[in-house]
């Protein structure tokens, strides 16, 4: 015989075995003798007695039955008609539609040091109903609170740029995350959607501020772009027009047209630049030649 711990334990748990049948034996004696009882007193109390034992439950609803204090074998009963002895029987009724729930704002700080308010969404069900009675007390509120702590714990690893941007690959992860948490509990998290990350009021402004300016800062280059492109194609057209001296006087009626078409009372007639080179030397000579006249009057 091993005198050691390992063989302590292993004496102990034979003995802890030698105590279970006696205790199993008086506890089923007992439990024998009250159902005997309890169907002597339901047998002669019928009619009346039927209306406490016959109990029906929903096509959504399941019936967990205990009876002294013992889950009965066979699962959980329903849909439909199913009977209880009133006297040594209790019964739970599961609910096992989907149930939906907000998750109140949470204060979350990001990876990237800034605090936002985040809350969510989740929607699960119940899918045994006789582990969601017998392995946890409340099963919703149990769901409910792991949500809360699920949702700070994620987004607590998250940058507010993947937290704006990437919703769906954390509302994807928190399911996961829940419905492996919970599996024990009976319960199967069917979706969670993240609703809203709310931001302080002075990092929206300064957002807001960042957003305006990249788009002014897009603008001038959209516009110096268009520019440059316009001063290229006037610079080709001008070369085009030096070629051809009579592509000006079809570019004049052009312009006269599309004046004319708009009902305009304003006419413009361009004066010709080869007409004032010419007229230049001739008035430069007239004024030289004015003050010899004078000198010869006087």
């Amino acid at each position: 015989m091993d005198e050691g711990p390992a063989g302590r334990i292993i004496l102990s748990k034979t003995e802890d075995r030698d105590k279970e049948p006696s205790t199993l034996g008086e506890y089923s004696i007992c439990s024998w003798i009250l159902t005997i009882l309890s169907y002597i007193l339901v047998f002669f109390t019928l009619p009346l007695s039927a209306c406490l034992c016959i109990k029906v439950v929903q096509e959504y609803e399941r019936a967990v039955i205990f009876r002294l204090g013992r889950l009965l074998p066979g699962g959980a009963r329903g849909p439909g008609i199913f009977f209880i002895i009133p006297c040594i029987d209790s019964y739970k009724k599961v609910d096992l539609r989907v149930v939906s729930f907000d998750v109140p704002p949470q204060e979350i700080l990001s990876k990237d040091s800034v605090t936002v308010a985040v809350d969510a969404v989740v929607y699960f069900r119940i899918s045994n109903a006789t582990v969601s009675v017998t392995n946890v007390e409340d099963a919703s509120r149990s769901t409910k609170l792991l949500a809360q702590t699920t949702l700070r714990n994620i987004l607590g690893t998250r940058t507010l740029a993947e937290m704006l941007s990437d919703r769906e690959n954390i509302s994807h992860q928190m399911q996961s995350t829940l419905d492996e948490a919970t599996d024990p509990w009976g319960v199967k998290v069917e979706r969670v959607e993240v609703k809203d990350v709310r931001l302080p009021v002075q990092l929206q402004r300064a957002m807001a501020a960042e957003a305006e300016a990249t788009r002014e800062a897009g603008a001038k280059v959209i516009a110096a772009e268009g520019e440059q492109k316009a001063s290229r194609a006037l610079r080709e057209a001008a070369e085009v027009i030096a070629e051809s001296p009579c592509a000006i006087q079809l570019r004049y009626l052009q312009t006269l047209n599309s004046i004319s078409a708009e009902k305009n009372s304003t006419i413009i007639f361009p004066f010709p630049i080869e007409l004032l080179h010419r007229l230049l030397p001739s008035s430069s000579s007239s004024s030289a030649s004015t003050p010899k006249l004078v000198d010869k009057m006087s």
